[in-house]
């Protein structure tokens, strides 16, 4: 690592500011039209509470996982898992699934600057700057992402809450009766989706080991959904209670449109949708740099090769694939099958991990 390992370690309350970062990203403008396409009813908003206690069970037993290693990253103890040769190219579909959320992110972030912010502008002019102050940042490895994480959580949280309480002026309660109406079926059906917005627990397996008091990491994945379902769930509710479900349906990033319909005379601002994107940016630096992080963390410990050389070599490698999708609904089907990757690495592998290891005594 650049740093010394004793440098390099992070709080608590960093380590929750880390996974808050990492699971509010550019799910924040576009859940409520995803959700609500899925349910076709306005109780998405259910779901996302239900999905944040499923994320809390996964997030446990990754937790429990990476704490019998509590000295290695799940690069490493995987190896002794699995052996080898299993455990390196487990290790590379977490490469390639962290390398794709670096990718999805930068994107994003040019689609929505570029419409809203800097129009005209080339992709490369508003990425590059970006991908390389994520670079200058992760070259200091995890404790800087720690710092700057818990930087940019109060601020977000500061502004998020502002524009929630404003947008009350245009919510209309109707929009969300009868609770549900159709049953409880269309819950069920939107878990998927919205379970998949608030991935980000996974991260722990990666910084569970810099942790300075690693017992405490349960309480910080807590903190860090309960934080996260509050936003998700304000999201939506505030979305469909102000545009109805066919609105919110009929708009590309409702979070936003919502943010933009409403003014305040009596603020220094009078229009919030500059202030709301500058914060989501800030989110997405954090998304991106902590995806970017991992995925050069990982290549290195699987290579032995340089930290820092391989933040140098998956660059170009990162801004290529973000280019591949040609429109927004490519890449929103892009963002779908990170999705899809996202479930069987969360949900489903850390669990047998976590049996073998036990039934094989690896690990404390």
């Amino acid at each position: 690592m650049a740093r010394g390992k004793k440098a390099d370690k992070i709080t608590t309350l960093q380590t929750t500011a880390i996974v808050v970062c990492f699971m509010l990203a550019a799910g924040l403008l576009t859940l409520p039209r995803v959700a609500i396409e899925v349910a076709k009813t306005p109780d998405a908003w259910i779901s996302v509470i239900l999905a944040g206690g499923a994320t809390f069970l996964f997030g446990w037993i990754i937790v429990k996982l990476s704490s019998r290693f509590p000295e290695n990253t799940f690069y490493q103890y995987v190896q002794r898992i699995t052996g080898k040769a299993i455990g390196k190219v487990i290790g590379i579909m977490y490469v390639i699934y962290f390398v794709g959320i670096a990718a999805f992110e930068i994107r994003s972030v040019e689609e929505v600057t570029s419409f809203f912010l800097l129009e005209g502008t080339p992709a490369w002019a508003i990425s590059a700057p970006f991908m390389w102050l994520s670079v200058y940042l992760c070259m200091g490895g995890v404790g800087s992402l720690g710092k700057i994480a818990q930087l940019i959580f109060p601020i977000t949280a500061a502004i998020f809450l502002l524009i929630c309480l404003l947008s009350l002026n245009i919510f209309e309660i109707n929009n969300l009766r009868p609770v549900l109406s159709e049953g409880v079926m269309p819950v069920f059906r939107t878990l998927k989706t919205t379970f998949l917005t608030l991935t980000g627990t996974e991260s722990l397996l990666f910084i569970l080991c810099r942790m300075e008091k690693p017992k405490e990491a349960t309480r910080a994945i807590g903190a860090a959904i309960g934080i996260a379902v509050a936003f998700y769930t304000a999201t939506l509710i505030l979305c469909v209670g102000a545009f109805s479900m066919e609105g919110v349906l009929s708009r590309t990033w409702p979070f936003l449109d919502l943010a933009r319909s409403f003014e305040v005379d009596y603020l220094l601002l009078e229009r919030f949708e500059s202030l709301l994107l500058t914060i989501w940016i800030m989110q997405i630096f954090a998304t991106f740099s902590i995806a970017f992080y991992c995925a050069s963390l990982g290549v290195s410990q699987i290579l032995n090769k340089s930290y820092t050389k391989i933040l140098f070599i998956l660059f170009p490698f990162i801004y290529v694939l973000s280019q591949i999708p040609k429109n927004l609904n490519e890449l929103f089907s892009f963002g779908t099958i990170i999705g899809n990757v996202a479930f069987g690495l969360i949900a489903l592998l850390p669990l047998p991990l976590l049996l073998i290891s036990r039934w094989r005594g690896v690990g404390s």
